[in-house]
């Protein structure tokens, strides 16, 4: 993600272990598809980093000109997710999320239809409906 004109990500490390089980889809990933070679043909401002790291389990981090870093973990992913979550990381900006606000609704009015309270029971209550034309 672009802001003001400058890409976010700078550097984006694949880490993953040469015999672990978690790793077996990364290395798959690696050896095997092109995507990789595109996404860095196509992304040349980031710096890409793939480093083996015997006995633990893979993950994707991404750091960001902020000073930010997001490192998610990609243990027994499939490709597609592998994928999905180099996209993310390329297209989100690295900044912390910031809740605005306070509650999630706020209104000038109270409700209408009052405040529900335990003790109003409307399951026991009969209602006469009549229709009145004109």
């Amino acid at each position: 993600m672009a802001t003001r004109g400058i890409n976010q990500l700078q550097k984006l490390r694949i880490r993953y272990c040469e015999v672990g089980g978690s790793s077996a889809a990364v290395r798959d990933y690696l050896r095997n598809s092109p995507h990789l070679l595109e996404f860095a043909q196509n992304n040349p401002h980031i710096n890409i980093i793939v480093k083996p790291r015997n006995g633990h389990h893979p993950y994707v981090q991404g750091e960001y000109v902020t000073g930010q870093s997001k490192q998610i973990c990609v243990r027994s992913a499939t490709e597609k997710r592998i994928v999905d979550v180099m996209d993310m990381l390329r297209n989100t900006s690295g900044r912390k999320i910031v809740r605005l606000g306070g509650l999630a609704v706020r209104g000038d009015c109270p409700s209408v239809q009052g405040v529900w309270t335990p003790m109003l029971n409307l399951g026991e209550s009969k209602f006469d409906i009549t229709i009145k034309e004109g």
